[in-house]
């Protein structure tokens, strides 16, 4: 485990626990660690929630697919971030959404009952770990709400330029880069892909932004 420390020092998870306390708590937690190959299925729709996990390597997708087949990325998932917190605390019988590897990645995984049920050891660290799930989960409803605030618009230029605004200011920049290709943004905004490029061509045109693959800039 200790490879992953710096990794984990990262993850808002251990936010406010000693690095010298890491090694031990991982144990405590029973704390395992997986490898999976690009395109792997991580969780697949349907099955139980039991575990947290977190990026360690690599990257992947939250996915939600429709009854028609139509994919719709949730979010992406980069290196330190939790994943199914929501899912496993609520103890789910079957999770809405699948998560597939967008690369090479090692993923830990953390049974939530471990965090959420002090272990007999009487550890000190389990209040803060508590803690730190709770406002993690708190952080990512507000995502999922500016999500939906992003879709919820009527048209593909006002999902877009929403979208470009708010990385912006996540950016602090008008320069930024987007965690999507062309086809994964259109995903992501529930769009059809040859009407998102359409419009990115249009905004191009009129001198609102100006882009290269996945780097944006806002011009206005």
């Amino acid at each position: 485990m200790e490879k992953y420390l710096k990794v984990l020092r990262n993850c808002s998870l251990f936010r406010n626990i000693e690095e010298s306390h890491l090694t031990k708590m991982l144990t405590c937690l029973g704390a395992k660690v997986e490898s999976f190959d690009k395109k792997y299925t991580i969780i697949a729709e349907g099955n139980p929630a039991k575990y947290i996990g977190i990026m360690l390597s690599g990257s992947a997708q939250i996915i939600r697919m429709d009854y028609f087949g139509n994919r719709n990325i949730v979010s992406g998932i980069e290196v330190s971030e939790t994943f199914c917190e929501a899912f496993a605390c609520a103890e789910v019988k079957a999770v809405p959404v699948t998560i597939v590897a967008t690369e090479p990645c090692e993923i830990m995984l953390i049974d939530c009952s471990h965090i959420l049920h002090t272990c007999s050891n009487n550890c000190g660290f389990h209040q803060q770990l508590i803690f730190n799930l709770m406002k993690d989960l708190a952080t990512k409803n507000i995502m999922f709400h500016q999500k939906i605030e992003i879709t919820s618009k009527r048209s593909t230029r006002e999902k877009l330029l929403s979208y470009l605004t708010f990385q912006a200011k996540k950016a602090g920049s008008n320069v930024f880069d987007i965690p999507f290709d062309r086809q994964e943004l259109a995903d992501y905004l529930e769009v059809d892909r040859s009407g998102l490029s359409a419009e990115i061509s249009k905004l191009r045109a009129e001198g609102i932004i100006e882009c290269r693959k996945n780097r944006f800039e806002i011009l206005y």
